[in-house]
C-alpha cells in the first residue's frame, strides 16, 4: 500500500505540473548585431509588412526583423538613445523617440532610412498613433509634455503640457480618445485627437506612479502598471473605476495585450512576464509569472500569429543582443 501511495503520490505531483504548464513556451531566438548586454526599449509590430521594429536604446540603433522567417532585414544606426518606436500604418513610416538628442525621428521603411529629426521636450518616450486622425502623441516624460505630430505634414503641430512627468500614451480607437499615463500624480489624462485638448483627468484608485499602459479598445479598459506598489491595475475607462488590482513582480515597464486571446503581457526587469487573463469586461485574473531573463522590460505581440517578441541583453549573467520568440499557450 505505501508503495502504491508513491506511485499515486508521483502521478499527482505529474500531473498537477503539466496542469500548470506556462502559458508561454519558448520556440526561438534572433541574434542582433548590435553591441551586446546593452539596454533595449520598446518595439512595435509593422503588420502590413510583417516587420518587427525594435528600439536598442544603448547604441542607438532601430532593428527590422522580418517575422515570416525571423531574420534581420535592416539596421538602422544613428538614433541616440531610441526609447520609443511607433508604426504609421499607410505610409510605412516609423516615429522614433530619440532620447539622447531629444528629438523624435522619422524613418522611412521603404527606403531603410532616416528622414528627419523634430526638436521635442525632454525624454521623447512612448508613443501612440491615433489612425484616422494622422497624428502621433509622443510622451516626453521629464518634459511633462506630450507632443503632437501631423504625419502628413511630419511636423510637431501642438505640445500638450501637464505638472506631472508622462508615462505611456495610447490610443482607444472605438471611444476615440487618447489617454496618458501621468504618473506623478497617479493619475490618466485623456485627450480628444481631433480637437487635441485635455477633455479630463482622473485618479487611478489604488496605483502609484502608473507608467506602462496597454488598451482594450473593445471594452474601453485600460491595463496600468503602478510601478511604485508593485501592481496592474485594470481601470475602466468609461466610467473610471478599478476593477482589478494584481500583484506584478519588481520592475514592470511595459505592458502589451493581444485582443485575440484577451490577454495582457507585463515584462518586469527582475525577471518574469506577468501574463493576466480577461475573462471578461468585467473580469481579470493573474495566469502566472512566466521566468525569463533579468533586465527583460519590454516585448510586443503579433496579435496575428500572438506570438510574444522579448528583447535580451543577457542570457544567464553573460552579455547578448538577441530577440527571444514566445509561443502562448492554452488558458491554464
Amino acid at each position: 500500500m505505501i508503495k502504491v501511495a508513491i506511485i499515486l503520490l508521483g502521478l499527482s505531483i505529474i500531473a498537477s505540473s503539466q496542469s500548470s504548464a506556462q502559458s508561454l513556451k519558448r520556440v526561438g531566438f534572433i541574434d542582433l548585431p548590435g553591441p551586446k548586454g546593452q539596454r533595449f526599449d520598446y518595439l512595435t509590430m509593422d503588420d502590413e509588412d510583417h516587420y518587427l521594429l525594435s528600439a536598442h536604446l544603448g547604441p542607438g540603433i532601430l532593428y527590422i526583423i522580418d517575422v515570416r522567417t525571423n531574420s534581420l532585414v535592416k539596421a538602422i544606426p544613428g538614433l541616440p538613445g531610441i526609447t520609443g518606436v511607433e508604426y504609421i500604418p499607410g505610409l510605412h513610416k516609423a516615429y522614433t523617440s530619440d532620447w539622447g538628442e531629444e528629438k523624435i525621428g522619422i524613418v522611412d521603411l521603404r527606403q531603410m532610412k532616416l528622414l528627419k529629426r523634430l526638436p521635442t521636450a525632454e525624454k521623447p518616450n512612448g508613443s501612440a498613433y491615433a489612425s484616422g486622425f494622422g497624428k502621433i502623441y509622443v510622451s516626453d516624460t521629464i518634459g511633462k509634455a506630450v507632443a503632437i505630430v501631423d504625419v502628413s505634414k511630419e511636423e510637431i503641430v501642438k505640445t500638450l503640457n501637464f505638472d506631472s512627468e508622462t508615462g505611456m500614451p495610447q490610443y482607444d480607437s472605438v471611444a476615440k480618445r487618447v489617454y496618458v499615463n501621468l504618473r506623478s500624480t497617479n493619475e490618466i489624462a485623456e485627450i480628444n485627437p481631433s480637437t487635441d485638448t485635455v477633455t479630463g483627468k482622473y485618479p487611478v484608485p489604488g496605483c502609484q506612479y502608473n507608467h506602462g499602459m496597454a488598451v482594450d479598445s473593445e471594452h474601453h479598459r485600460a491595463f496600468l502598471l503602478c510601478n511604485a506598489n508593485r501592481t496592474l491595475t485594470v481601470l475602466a475607462l468609461d466610467t473610471h473605476k478599478a476593477l482589478a488590482r494584481l500583484p506584478l513582480p519588481q520592475g514592470a515597464d511595459v505592458v502589451k495585450y493581444d485582443p485575440g486571446l484577451r490577454r495582457a503581457y507585463a515584462a518586469c526587469s527582475s525577471g518574469f512576464i506577468s501574463v493576466v487573463q480577461e475573462d471578461d469586461s468585467e473580469h481579470f485574473r493573474k495566469l502566472e509569472d512566466v521566468p525569463v531573463q533579468k533586465l527583460v522590460h519590454s516585448l510586443a505581440v503579433d496579435t496575428a500569429t500572438h506570438r510574444v517578441y522579448v528583447p535580451e541583453q543577457q542570457e544567464d549573467g553573460s552579455p547578448v543582443a538577441r530577440i527571444i520568440i514566445y509561443e502562448p499557450s492554452p488558458t491554464p
